[in-house]
Formats: C-alpha cells, structure tokens, sequence
C-alpha cells in the first residue's frame, strides 16, 4: 500500500493520469491525497473533477481557493473572474452531484505524523487547531453555504485571535489554509504579495518560516504556491505546487518512502 500526495491540478487531467501511471498506481492498495485546487485555468476541469469524484474511497481531498471559487460561483455569491474555466462545470448534466461531493470536502487533513491543507498552516497553529478551523468551516458551509459564501471574501481579519466569532472566524480560517503565503513577525497574514520568496517586502516573511513553528507536531503537506516550485527550505514541510496548469510539473510525494515523482505540466 502507498499514499501519494499530489499537487495542485487545476483542470489538467491528462498530465494526472500520466501521473498515476508513472506511480503505478493501483486502486487496489493505494490512496491519493490531493491538496487542492482540483479545477479552473486548466483545460478539463470537469473531466478532471469527474475523474477525482470517481476516485472514491482511493482520494482524499482538501478544499483550495479556487475549489471554494467554484462552490461560492455555484451558489450565486460571486461573479466569474477573468481567465476562469468553470463553465462545462456550471452546465454539466451531473453537476449537482459533483458540486455536493464537493461541498462535503475539509480544508484539513491528518493521518499519523503527516497533516494537508491547501496552503499550509499559519504561525502559531498546531495540527489540532488546524483540523478545528476545518470542521467549523465544513459544519457552516454544509448547513448554509450561500450564507457562508457570501461572507467568505475578504482579507481581514489578517490576525487570529482565539475570540474571533462567526464571519470572522470562519473567513480567517479559510484565508489561513486557503490563501496565505506570506506573513509579517506577529503572523498576520499577507495576502496580497504573491509572488516567490525574496519578491516581498523585508517586513514579510513565508509563513513556514516563522519563527512560532506552524504545526511543529507534523509534517505539513500543502501546495497553493507555485513558484515555489516545490521547494519549502523548512524542515517537515513539503511543497507539492510545481505549477502544472503553467505548463512545469505535476508532482507526487509518495508518504511511505518519500520519494517524488513528477510528469510534465498541461502543454498549451
């Protein structure tokens, strides 16, 4: 048995099954775990979500930003942005089927030492708190999402604080295991810089480099930043975005042996 942890997708389907067979992978013994952003930029993003879907019990999944754009889009509480490619999604005959699989995904999780979520864990969280920000997310957005969507935008509150109540709280629980990537000394996040580590301002720094150790408990997968080109200089945390929908790298982290394994990106 193996567990492969896979990096962002974005609608690039072929280059996923390049992947699984690369692995080998057999539905028999192995598990994916796929860290989010499964759709959008990329040139099949239904037949990727239907590929993943039909997965079943061999995935797990965590919600990315552009996964939560979708649902929010669905649900009629946010425009379509430029570059999107959502539509065959939003039209297709199963797409209810699809969206509600969908909704029923977490933000984060954890299996022995290794915890996932979309971009990481910020400064001061541990697993524990992370699985937390999770659950209460996935209780709010399965009992009302187009409530929980239409609060979900924004950039504030940039700070955690442990009273933090409704909207807020939510809203910086999906920015911290959605959005992030920089962080200033008192971790508030930063979410306007996105560009590679040494383009922000000397006030910032990347969120695994802080030194209030996020999940210092386990090893963090995440994916989210792709110019990083899966290269966190952290000890236990691991970058898994090489920019597939960019036409780089999609990657596989196999968890048993960590050894990675990579195929080619989408080829415009």
């Amino acid at each position: 048995m193996a567990t492969h942890a896979i990096g962002d997708l974005q609608g690039c389907l072929h280059p996923l099954k390049e992947l699984l067979g690369k692995l080998q992978f057999s539905a028999d013994r192995d598990q994916l775990w796929f860290c989010g952003d499964l759709i959008n930029r990329g040139p099949d993003s239904l037949g990727t979500l239907r590929f993943v879907h039909g997965l079943r019990d061999n995935a797990r999944i965590v919600l990315g930003n552009h996964d939560l754009h979708l649902l929010a889009v669905a649900s009629a509480c946010h425009p379509v942005k430029k570059g999107d490619t959502l539509d065959d999604i939003l039209h297709a005959p199963d797409r209810d089927i699809l969206l509600e699989w969908l909704l029923q995904q977490p933000l984060a999780i954890q299996q022995d030492q290794w915890l996932m979520t979309h971009a990481g864990v910020p400064p001061g969280w541990r697993a524990e708190d992370a699985l937390r920000a999770s659950a209460e997310v996935s209780l709010q957005l399965q009992r009302d999402p187009r409530q929980f969507f239409s609060e979900m935008y924004g950039n504030e509150p940039s700070r955690w604080q442990p009273d933090l109540q409704g909207s807020e709280r939510l809203r910086y629980s999906v920015n911290a295991l959605t959005r992030m990537r920089f962080v200033s000394a008192d971790g508030a996040l930063e979410l306007k810089q996105k560009g590679a580590p040494g383009s922000q301002p000397p006030t910032l720094m990347p969120w695994y480099r802080h030194p209030d150790r996020p999940a210092a408990d386990h090893e963090i997968l995440f994916g989210h930043w792709a110019t990083l080109n899966g290269k966190a200089d952290t000890a236990g945390v691991h970058a898994l975005d090489t920019g597939c929908v960019y036409g780089q790298h999609l990657t596989a982290l196999t968890l048993e042996t960590r050894v990675r394994t990579q195929v080619h990106g989408w080829q415009r």
